[in-house]
C-alpha cells in the first residue's frame, strides 16, 4: 500500500505542477523563442522533457501496482512491470539526476546562464524545487524501494544517448528557427566550448547511468545473488 501511495504523490505531484506552469505561469516577457504556441513553448526545455518523462514513468508506476506486479522473484514479468523497469533504467533515472546536478551547478555558479533572477517575479520558488530538486528525490526513493534488473549497459546507455542527442538535434532545430539558444550559457561559448559542452553533458548522462547501475547493485545486492544463483541452478 506504501508504495502505490508513493507513486500516487509523486505522479500528482509531477502532473499537478505541469498543469500549473501551462495555466498561471507567463514567461512571454523574459524568456526567448516565445513564439511557440505548442506546450506554451515549454518544450524547448530538456526539464519539461523530463517533466513529462517522469510524470509519465510515475504513471506506469501506479498502473503496475494495481495491474502488474512488484514481485522480486518472478520470472515471467507482465509487460506494464518490464516497462516500468526499463523507463527507469534507461532514462527516469539519468535524465533526473542530469538536470538536477547541471541546474543547480551552474546556478551555483551564475544564476544569469540558466535561471536569469528577473524569472522569480513570474515563476514561483516551489515550482522550481519541484522541475529541479524534487526530481531528484523521488527517483533516489524509488531506486531504493523498489528492485529492478538493469539491462546490459551497451543497451541501456544507448538508449539515454540516443534521447540525448535527439534533445541535442532538437536544440539546434530551435536556434535555427528562431536564431536564439534556448540556455544563455550557450550564448557565451564560441563553437569549440559548445562543442566540447555538448560532449561533456553527453559524458555526464552515460556516468550517471552507471552510477544509477552501481547504486542498484549495492542497494539490491542480495537480491541480485538470488537471480545468479537461480540461474545457475536452472
Amino acid at each position: 500500500m506504501w508504495r502505490v501511495i508513493f507513486h500516487l504523490i509523486a505522479t500528482i505531484n509531477y502532473v499537478f505542477s505541469m498543469w500549473y506552469d501551462q495555466n498561471y505561469v507567463d514567461l512571454k516577457s523574459v524568456s526567448p523563442v516565445n513564439d511557440i504556441k505548442f506546450f506554451k513553448g515549454r518544450l524547448k526545455y530538456l526539464t519539461i522533457w523530463n517533466m513529462l518523462l517522469q510524470a509519465t514513468f510515475f504513471t506506469v508506476c501506479t498502473l503496475n501496482d494495481v495491474i502488474g506486479s512488484n514481485e522480486d522473484t518472478i520470472s515471467n514479468k507482465p509487460l506494464i512491470r518490464k516497462l516500468k523497469d526499463g523507463l527507469l533504467t534507461c532514462l527516469a533515472f539519468p535524465l533526473s539526476m542530469f538536470v538536477g546536478i547541471t541546474f543547480w551547478a551552474l546556478y551555483a555558479v551564475d544564476r544569469e546562464l540558466v535561471f536569469p533572477k528577473a524569472l522569480d517575479e513570474f515563476f514561483p520558488s516551489w515550482l522550481n524545487h519541484v522541475m529541479h530538486t524534487n526530481i531528484m528525490i523521488f527517483i533516489l526513493i524509488e531506486l531504493a524501494t523498489s528492485y529492478r534488473k538493469y539491462p546490459s549497459r551497451k543497451v541501456g546507455i544507448s538508449v539515454l544517448s540516443l534521447f540525448m542527442l535527439v534533445y541535442l538535434v532538437w536544440v539546434h532545430i530551435i536556434h535555427a528557427y528562431s536564431g536564439m539558444w534556448v540556455y544563455p550559457v550557450l550564448e557565451v561559448l564560441n563553437l569549440p566550448l559548445r562543442i566540447l559542452f555538448f560532449l561533456s553533458s553527453l559524458g555526464l548522462g552515460v556516468a550517471l547511468y552507471i552510477f544509477g547501475e552501481k547504486l542498484n547493485s549495492i542497494i539490491w545486492s542480495n537480491q541480485l545473488q538470488q537471480e545468479s544463483r537461480t540461474r545457475k541452478s536452472q
